[in-house]
């Protein structure tokens, strides 16, 4: 399915999804063939950085959910970049940074930032001079608390 939604766009040897088996008669999954995700994006990761040669702090990993905790704390672990993009607490937590946006061209500003050391008016003007404009750019730290009343606290977790 990915193949043919990236067909000429991305040649199916830049590839690295689940690999399935279908029925041949019924369309119908059988079996998995090879999965990706968890720790076996780390196996992918691993792989591409090896046949690239690219440098540990080079590595950028940009993920949403759950199955992407494991090559994040890999990718943090060889001080690579690591990027969630979603609000997903399972990666904010993880990722040295967290981009929220309907474009995905937003990805490159932590690159730029963070790789590169450009500003925000760097940055800025490279959008500008391809045909984009940054419309709104808020930079916020987000702390998600849940406080109780010590009482209710102890009433709740009461050791017998």
């Amino acid at each position: 399915m990915i193949q043919s939604a990236l067909e000429g766009i991305v040649p199916p040897e830049n590839i690295y999804g689940t690999q399935l088996a279908y029925n041949p008669k019924t369309g119908a999954v059988e079996s998995i063939v090879c999965l990706r995700a968890g720790y076996g994006k780390v196996a992918v990761v691993e792989q591409l950085r090896a046949r690239l040669e690219v440098i540990h702090d080079s590595l950028v990993y940009g993920g949403d959910g759950s199955s992407d905790v494991h090559v994040m704390l890999h990718v943090n672990r060889l001080d690579g970049l690591t990027i969630a993009v979603s609000e997903s607490k399972y990666i904010t937590q993880i990722a040295r940074r967290t981009i929220l946006s309907d474009n995905a061209l937003s990805v490159l500003v932590p690159i730029l930032e963070e790789i590169l050391g450009w500003d925000f008016m760097r940055i800025r003007a490279l959008l500008h001079a391809n045909g984009f404009i940054v419309q709104d750019w808020d930079k916020v730290r987000t702390y998600t608390l849940t406080i109780s009343r010590t009482s209710d606290y102890a009433a709740e977790h009461a050791v017998v």
